[in-house]
């Protein structure tokens, strides 16, 4: 099973969902024909919100590191910030918000500890390039790298209840060693959480 499918696994059919760094909305889209949901994303790049709106979704332009105090405690059924949190400035404050206004929240993460990325660091003594991490450090959104094993501090931390994980392998899918040793075998997690 891919990311997508998990997705729409875990948001029920007529959820109301806020998709936070939505991108072109391609999630947005999936959800609003398929689960029947209603949707809003959140985007600070033009050239997407742009994409969103051809597609006749809806979506706010906001810099989620300025806050998300617009939307209120529980006000939307599910949130999604998917490949996200490694780019904002404070991604902890940014947890916390996403489980304030969610009823649950889904969050997808890179792995920081995947072990082509180790082996990748280790060998070449530079910051590597993978698929969940294709740009040069210089050129990349990323700021603030981590592991699932500092993922899953960070919510204990938090008081911040995983209902459900999921670990993808570098193609994109769940497979048997991601789901033994994901710190070391999966490229991405996704997380279904509350407070």
């Amino acid at each position: 099973m891919d990311t997508i499918e998990v997705i729409k696994n875990w948001v029920e059919r007529n959820s109301e969902v806020l998709d936070l760094g939505c991108g072109d909305g391609e999630i947005l889209k999936i959800l609003s024909t398929e689960s029947e949901s209603t949707v809003i994303g959140v985007e600070i790049n033009q050239e997407d919100i742009n994409s969103c709106i051809k597609s006749g979704l809806n979506v706010i332009q906001q810099n989620i590191d300025e806050g998300l105090e617009n939307f209120g405690d529980k006000s939307f059924d599910v949130v999604i910030m998917s490949q996200t949190i490694q780019v904002l400035k404070e991604p902890k404050k940014a947890l916390m918000e996403v489980t304030r206004i969610g009823k649950e929240s889904i969050v997808t993460i890179p792995n920081f500890g995947f072990l082509s990325t180790r082996l990748s660091l280790l060998f070449s003594g530079k910051m590597p390039v993978t698929g969940s991490l294709p740009k040069n450090w210089h050129e990349t959104d990323n700021i603030h790298l981590c592991t699932i094993k500092d993922f899953e501090i960070l919510c204990n931390e938090s008081s911040i209840n995983i209902i459900e994980k999921r670990f993808f392998n570098s193609s994109g899918n769940e497979s048997l060693l991601a789901k033994i040793s994901p710190n070391l075998f999966a490229a991405t997690a996704m997380y279904k959480i509350s407070q």
